[in-house]
């Protein structure tokens, strides 16, 4: 699945319009703690976080993910959605609860990271 497929699947907006979104989505994760994520981070992984500093976008980019998933409405300041643009990193918003969020995912196929 496409990152541009999962949007409409999780009534998500882009953050990021137009960046990252033909990346292929391999896995979902959600997590709000970033060194257990830079610790099971993974290509392609979509991770659902509450997260919305530049060190998000980092840990993102350092596992090369798919993108990365606010719930809730959440959104980030501009200037960390801009380090995401120029990294090539899409950021959703959703207006789902993170489980929701994941519950979709799970349901339309896409796995969980591999223990």
């Amino acid at each position: 699945m496409k990152v541009k497929e999962l949007m409409p699947l999780l009534a998500a907006k882009s953050l990021t319009p137009g960046v990252g979104e033909d990346k292929d989505v391999l896995c979902g994760y959600t997590c709000d703690l970033l060194s257990w994520v830079m610790a099971n981070g993974s290509e392609g992984m979509a991770w659902v976080t509450v997260q919305t500093h530049m060190n998000v976008i980092a840990v993102a980019v350092l596992a090369e993910m798919a993108c990365v998933i606010l719930p809730e409405n959440i959104s980030m300041e501009e200037s960390v959605l801009a380090k995401a643009k120029e990294e090539g990193l899409c950021v959703l918003s959703s207006a789902l609860s993170s489980y929701e969020i994941c519950g979709r995912m799970h349901g339309a196929g896409v796995p969980g990271k591999e223990a």
